[in-house]
């Protein structure tokens, strides 16, 4: 097997991965050079698809303030939201944007070239900058692959996995054994640093509005080290997917459209959001997505409508250009149709337990984007926070690892040997033809008993069954291919979403049973460490 060293290994492609990237080869001293592993293309990940935009506290912007920003953020995620981190997120948040901008991200502007803020859900005041109308993820995503690609110096292994971390009996992580599936080759990478920034859970579901690459594979791959998770039931469900696209990955349907004035209405052109909540359209999402999961199973139908005729076409077509030609694509004017919208896994909350500077329970590993959990979204993200928190934490990554000695002086314990051994031996059963029902199994088992409504008998269904696949899954460790290894994460990842469930009797945020319909007076986190059970 193939050795290599890196005074660095960063783990995904998405906004963090490459912010934390450009950063750390501008500012800190790396002997062995710098490396991003991606699962698949540099510039597919999930922060691609995120339309909506970034929140920042601008000085410019007279209406807003880190104080309204960090009671917005607190009171969305239901108590369990950390306030300090809120603090420094949103105190941070007018420099990171700066530095974006920098690096060639165009945020919108308005016809005297100031900064265009526009609101979602639970903000109360506009601050959420966009680009590209409704394409700010792409842009962003595709300003930083651009400035990375001109540094020669940055090494990329594509269309490759992360699939065991080299962790020594001291608690210490090494490095990392990637897998090039294209190549059907694995490698030891040795390194002080790594950092995992793989992004969510989306696929877990049977309806997601992430791309195929979102997995847990990166939570689940410091989980199985040794490293602590963090409120693992948190499971963000966006209300507002096209119902028309019920592929692998469902297109979202911006929040901003409904910041923007657009109405939720049934099949007859009545809204019902007023039934649910004072805010309507522009209550938290898990009230939103709530809502629009009662009325479709209370009336029998797959979905509901968003009404945006009251803004013009061109208007609408200028400042959602993505959605109006997906909706074009359907036949679909939504300056004159009623846009069909459905509920869709968007976002996890849960994740690996981070301090904001992206460190982890386990020293040489580190965390940051939608894989780790700062503490920052609760029980339930605040719109665009996500791409914010990405930024925040990558910037505070590289101040305090440029302050470290990153030389690599690799040591290989016993216990690294032995994982080094398991991925050098030959597979004896190298095929499983069910991949592909296996993975659907576990996304529909998912979304019937661990979604947008649970209780206590679906859950301990759902982790029966999981335990029962478990069971039958040929590959503890070294897999013959892509979908084994992503199957093997799937289910790590479902298991503890059941698990985190099962323990959580009471509704909070996105987490909602019915069996336990009240909210708790007392706000508690859980953490679990594969070795060490259960806190909270």
């Amino acid at each position: 097997m193939k050795h290599t060293r890196y005074s660095a290994v960063i783990i995904g492609s998405g906004i963090a991965g490459l912010y934390a990237a450009i950063k750390l080869r501008k500012e800190a001293n790396l002997p062995d050079g710098l490396l991003i592993i991606t699962k698949s293309q540099l510039i597919e990940s999930n922060s691609k698809y995120a339309q909506g935009g970034m929140v920042c506290v601008m000085p410019e912007n007279k209406l807003d303030s880190c104080t309204l920003h960090i009671e917005d953020t607190l009171k969305a995620g239901a108590g369990l939201s950390d306030a300090k981190v809120a603090e420094f997120i949103s105190e941070n948040s007018a420099r990171v944007v700066k530095e974006l901008q920098n690096l060639g991200v165009d945020f919108d502007r308005d016809e005297n070239n100031r900064l265009k803020f526009t609101k979602e859900a639970a903000h109360s005041v506009n601050r959420i900058l966009h680009a590209g109308g409704d394409a700010t993820g792409f842009c962003i995503e595709n300003a930083l692959v651009k400035y990375l690609m001109s540094d020669k110096n940055i090494d990329v292994y594509e269309q490759t996995l992360a699939v065991e971390l080299l962790t020594d009996s001291k608690n210490i992580n090494r490095g990392v054994i990637a897998y090039n599936y294209s190549e059907n080759e694995y490698e030891v990478i040795e390194s002080p640093v790594v950092i995992i920034a793989t992004g969510g859970i989306g696929q877990l579901y049977k309806y997601t509005t992430n791309p195929d690459i979102t997995t847990g594979d990166g939570i689940a791959l410091a989980y199985r080290a040794g490293a602590v998770v963090k409120d693992m039931e948190f499971v963000q469900f966006h209300p507002t997917a096209f119902a028309l696209t019920e592929k692998g990955t469902m297109f979202l349907i911006s929040e901003a459209v409904r910041g923007e004035g657009a109405k939720l209405v049934d099949e007859d052109g009545f809204t019902f959001m007023e039934k649910y909540d004072k805010r309507l359209e522009l209550a938290p999402r898990d009230i939103v997505t709530r809502a629009i999961y009662n009325e479709m199973r209370e009336k029998g139908t797959k979905n509901v409508y968003l009404d945006a005729t009251h803004i013009e076409e061109n208007k609408f077509e200028k400042r959602f250009p993505t959605i109006y030609a997906t909706c074009r694509e359907y036949n679909i004017n939504p300056a004159k149709d009623y846009i069909p919208v459905s509920p869709s896994a968007h976002y996890f909350m849960g994740g690996i337990k981070t301090k904001v500077n992206g460190t982890t329970s386990i020293e040489g590993l580190y965390a940051i984007g939608e894989a780790a959990c700062t503490g920052l979204h609760g029980a339930n993200r605040l719109a665009s926070n996500s791409i914010l928190e990405c930024a925040v934490t990558a910037f505070e990554l590289v101040n305090h690892l440029k302050m470290l000695n990153l030389e690599n002086n690799f040591v290989q314990d016993n216990k690294i040997s032995k994982i080094i051994e398991t991925y050098e031996a030959e597979l004896f059963n190298d095929s499983n033809s069910d991949a592909q029902n296996i993975i659907k199994e576990i996304k529909l088992l998912m979304w019937e008993n661990a979604g947008i409504i649970r209780n206590g008998e679906k859950l301990n269904k759902a982790k029966e069954v999981l335990e029962n696949i478990s069971k039958e899954f040929s590959y503890n460790y070294k897999c013959p291919d892509r979908s084994n290894y992503e199957i093997r994460n799937m289910l790590t990842i479902a298991k503890l979403i059941t698990s985190f469930a099962i323990n959580r009797k009471e509704s909070r945020g996105a987490h909602y049973r019915e069996d336990f319909p009240q909210r708790d007076k007392i706000a508690k986190s859980q953490e679990l460490s594969r070795f060490a059970g259960m806190k909270g």
